[in-house]
């Protein structure tokens, strides 16, 4: 995988890693609309030096369950080994498209890290409303993706992460690393700019 990083098994008793500027990152984040049959989504490869050398697009469905086979789609289809981790802004997208990120690392081969923002409570009784018919699967999957941590980043803002094949101390050093100002790290902001001018201008 390119530089030769080892990432752990699970979360507890890891050493710190420290990053260096020739990491590569998978930033991924969405555009869309709840009247969209797709969502635009866009992953942006960027290294921690912040130079971007590739990009990736894929369309899961607004409301489906199909979203990490979209992503999968995706990463294999930029077909780079170079790659270090997963950046998503979210694990939950596509309205309510849940991303199964035990999956998403083990058939990618690298961790996974998910950043979101804003509280989660009373996620499941709109699940149950907006999908009788699945609302139950799709909230077992929503429940496999674990509890997320609140944290401070060094720009002074807090935000929620939670991480698959990485320890949890080194994937708050990988967002910092790639966190200029506010709470957004730059390969998701990347991303989202992307997946935005996509949405303006392309109907699928």
């Amino acid at each position: 995988m390119g530089d030769s990083f080892t990432f752990p098994k699970d979360d507890t008793n890891q050493i710190r890693r420290q990053w260096k500027e020739g990491v590569r990152v998978l930033g991924v984040a969405e555009s869309f609309e709840k009247s969209n049959r797709y969502s635009y989504l866009a992953g942006v490869i960027m290294r921690g030096d912040f130079k971007i050398d590739g990009f990736g697009f894929c369309n899961p469905l607004v409301g489906g369950m199909d979203s990490t086979e979209k992503l999968l789609e995706m990463y294999r289809s930029i077909n780079r080994k170079d790659l270090h981790a997963w950046m998503l802004g979210g694990c939950i997208i596509s309205w309510f498209n849940p991303v199964d990120i035990h999956r998403l690392s083990h058939e990618s081969e690298i961790p996974v890290i998910c950043v979101s923002y804003e509280p989660s409570l009373g996620l499941e009784q709109y699940v149950k409303e907006y999908f009788p018919d699945n609302w139950k699967s799709r909230m077992d999957m929503i429940k496999r993706i674990g509890d997320r941590e609140k944290f401070k980043l060094d720009s002074g803002y807090e935000a929620f992460i939670v991480c698959r094949n990485i320890d949890i101390r080194s994937a708050k050093d990988l967002v910092n690393l790639f966190t200029c100002s506010g709470r957004v790290p730059e390969p998701i902001r990347v991303a989202r700019t992307l997946a935005a001018e996509t949405r303006k201008h392309f109907k699928v």
